[in-house]
This record gives C-alpha cells, structure tokens and sequence, in this order.
C-alpha cells in the first residue's frame, strides 16, 4: 500500500484528497440553509460513538461521506447570517488559503531551523501591529493560541516585572472591570497569585470602568501595604463591547507604577478600521496588548498574538534547551520565537493574516468590521424602537444584550425562564443561534454580530422568532398553573 505520508511521492495524492476535501465542503457551503440543524447530543453521540477508529476506510471519498454524517451535516456554522451567538467570525478566502498551505507544509514556529521564513513572516506581522498600536520601536510580540494565552502571558510579565518574592505573591494585585474577560481571573490562578488578587472594578452605564473607583481601589491597595502589579483595561468586553477609558487608565498606571495590560482580544479590529481607530486612543501607552485575529480580523481559529511595549519583558518567558534553542544562539543572533512563548510547538498561524494582508489589505478587513459595527447600531434602534425588548446600552462595537419583556408578565423570575426557553428552543430549532449571559442576576440574551452578511431584516426576523418561542412558553406555563 503507498504511503499517506506527504511527500514528493504523494504530491499528486494530496492534490486529488484536497480537492475531493474542499468540493465536499463547498458544497456543504453552498446548500447550508440554516445556521445549525438542531441535532442534540443524545441523538449525535451514538453516530460519532458508532465508528470503528480501529478499522480504516482506506478511501478519501469514503471519509469523507462519513464526515458528512458525523460533523459536516450537524455543524453550527458561523457564516450563516442569522449565527449571531459567540465571538465567532465568518472567514475571508485568503486565509483559508493560508490555513491549507500552512497545514501542508507543517512548519513548527519554535526556532528558526524548523520555519526560516515562516519566522520572519511572523516577527513582520509583530512588527506591523505594534506599530498600528504605536507601542513605539522597542516593541515586540509573539503569536499565541488565543485570548486566554496571550492574557496569561502579560500578567506573567507583569507578576515578573513587580519584583515580589514568590512569598509575597499574595501582596499582588489586579485591577480589571467587572466586564472583563474570565481569563484574568484564570490567570492570576494560574499565576499562584491569592483567591483576592483580581479587584473589581465597578463600570458606569456603558459598561466602561470607572476611572475614579480604579483610582481608590489603587489607593487602598497600597494602603493595605498590597501591591499593585497590574490594571487590565478591556478594549471590546465579550458581553457589551465597551471600551474602557484607556488614557485615563494609562494616567493612573503609570502614576502607581502598575502595568497597563489591554485585552484587545475583540476590539482589535478597530486596529484596521479606517473610520473608527480613534476608539482605541489611549492603548499606545499599554506595556501589553491582547490581540485576536481571529475575531475581528476575520481569521481561522487560532490566530492571536500578544505584544509588548519592551520587548525586553519577553525574557521572563525564555527557558534555554540544549537540544532547541541553546543560549550561543542568542550570542548568534538566531531569531528563535521559542524565546519569546509560553508554548514550544506552534503553528504557523501568523500566514493566514499574512495572506488576508496581502490579498485585502488593511483597509479591507477593517471595512468588514466596520460593517458589523454599523449593523449593531441599526439593531439596537431596532430594539430600542420595539416594546417586546429591553436593550442594555447602546454597543460601540458589534454586540447587543436584551431581554425579552412580555406586556402581560410582571414576575422577573417567570421573565427569565422565558428567555432561557426562547434561546434553547431557537437553538433546538436550527432556525437561528444566539448567546445569553447574565446582567444584575438576571437573565438576557445576546448578538454578537460579526457577520458582514447579516442584514437588519435577519435581526428582525430572529427577534421575532425568540418573541414567538417566549409567548408559547409563557402561554403553556399559564395553561399549566391554571
């Protein structure tokens, strides 16, 4: 039997497997009708639990009929414009391209005798959004998994650079809203930081923080003879897509020498917007920033990266191997990303953006996201304007929090279970998909609209589907108690 490794033998094997493998998927693409078919794990487990992984089929068409059955068919798919759930993003051509020429050739991003150009791909990508930041020529940076990894390794940095003794870790301090991403949290956990390291922060209407409470939980901190390591400004919170005040968040940094961290994870692609950059004043001054690509860049999972203002800050993630990335490497002016990272084997996602930058331009992907920024505002005018709804703030970026509120229901209670059966049943349906989160105790759901595709006249139609699901359950609840 020939071999299925990829090689200069196979090279014509691959081509025929790839090309079978994107017409199958195109195909699925293309009679796609509803963002998700509504299975439920008890009826796609046993076909998923059904394949023998110990008998091959031998034959890519063979699998590739069987994936139909155990993914493709059953998949929530984020182009569909009524997909309005996670911070989940359709993506552009050019870096799917990208994502398969990466895959074929497999470089691991660790040192440069395993990706030469791949590496100097990726520190010029470094290099171009540290400079849309304006983090200033010291500026350096690294491609992570994600959000949570790249949070993770600015508070290593910043837990490092507030020279504290292992024994004192409980002294440190983060400072993040009450907006902010789960991450921080995890982090300092991860970090061996104290259960009360994360302070708090509370926000104003617009879910922004509250530069003057930052201010006194900064003053009480060094009071209580705590240190403050860190502040994490949100630039886009998962829920709202509120800014935090960056300059005055900047200002209070650097007067309690704490470092400015700034989860940019979804507000990222302001970085590219031609009409809304200005939102981001302020996130030049940050010691690290938390970009995802593959959230407002349009990117394939995974394409995220942190940067840092000193690139000398990177050392505290540099651990030498004999057999890797010797320290005469360093002396030889090696460029060995490995330095620079919390993982060693790395994809070469940095290609993918690569690829979109040379295809679109700039320009490009900012207009898309400009353009589900546009579409939020028209739908909270949708919402405001609609007496089923309530609608928490008006977005700055592209997300909407509201809540189904029936005339004739007063119990607050009884209004949530309402929700939380609309949103299941919508899921259950395949019609539409959207999220949920928590605001003050209660029960909300969620847009996150980061599909260029997704008109007004599908945000209305979802409204009225989640209204329609809403009324039956209340109905049927009344039906019940009575």
């Amino acid at each position: 039997m020939r071999s299925h490794l990829l090689n200069h033998l196979t090279a014509e094997d691959y081509r025929r497997s790839v090309t079978e493998g994107v017409a199958r998927v195109a195909a699925t693409l293309a009679s796609v009708e509803q963002p998700f078919s509504g299975v439920g794990v008890d009826r796609l487990a046993p076909v998923v639990d059904a394949v023998d992984l110990d008998r091959p089929l031998g034959d890519t068409a063979a699998a590739l009929d069987e994936l139909s059955e155990v993914y493709l068919r059953d998949a929530v798919y984020f182009h569909h414009p009524r997909y309005l759930a996670h911070l989940n993003c359709p993506v552009v051509i050019p870096a799917v391209v990208g994502e398969a020429v990466l895959s074929a050739v497999n470089s691991s991003l660790d040192t440069w005798d395993q990706s030469a150009g791949g590496t100097l791909i990726e520190r010029r990508l470094i290099d171009w959004t540290a400079g849309r930041i304006g983090l200033g020529p010291a500026a350096d940076g690294v491609f992570t998994s994600g959000g949570t990894q790249s949070n993770l390794q600015a508070l290593l940095l910043a837990r490092e650079e507030a020279k504290v003794r292992p024994e004192d870790f409980s002294r440190l301090r983060v400072f993040a809203s009450e907006c902010s991403h789960f991450s921080v949290q995890k982090s300092a956990k991860l970090l061996g930081l104290g259960a009360d390291a994360v302070v708090a922060v509370p926000v104003d209407r617009e879910k922004r923080m509250q530069t003057v409470a930052l201010a006194a939980a900064l003053e009480r901190c060094v009071a209580e003879g705590s240190v403050p390591m860190a502040v994490v400004a949100t630039a886009g919170t998962t829920d709202f897509g509120s800014i935090d005040p960056l300059p005055g968040i900047a200002a209070l940094c650097e007067q309690y020498a704490a470092w400015m961290h700034v989860d940019a994870a979804y507000g990222c692609g302001l970085l590219a917007s031609p009409t809304r950059r200005s939102l981001l004043d302020g996130i030049e001054r940050a010691d690290s920033v938390t970009v995802d690509y593959h959230k407002s860049f349009f990117q394939p999972v995974s394409s995220s990266a942190v940067l840092v203002r000193d690139r000398a800050t990177l050392r505290h993630a540099t651990y030498h191997a004999e057999y890797l990335n010797p320290r005469r490497t360093v002396r030889e002016r090696i460029p060995n990303q490995v330095d620079k990272s919390l993982q060693t084997t790395r994809r070469f996602d940095a290609l993918k953006l690569w690829m979109t930058l040379r295809v679109m331009g700039a320009d490009g992907v900012g207009e898309l996201f400009d353009e589900v920024c546009e579409l939020a505002a028209e739908g909270w005018r949708l919402l405001a304007a609609d007496p089923r709804y309530d609608v928490v703030v008006e977005p700055r970026l592209s997300t909407l929090v509201f809540r189904y509120v029936p005339a004739h229901v007063t119990s607050p209670e009884d209004i949530d279970r309402a929700n939380l059966h609309a949103r299941k049943a919508l899921f259950a349906s395949g019609e539409a998909v959207v999220a949920g989160t928590e605001v003050g105790s209660r029960q909300y759901l969620k847009f996150t609209l980061l599909n260029p595709e997704t008109t007004a006249a599908d945000i209305a139609a979802v409204l009225d589907l989640i209204a329609g699901h809403a009324e039956q359950y209340l109905g049927e609840s009344l039906e019940r108690a009575s």
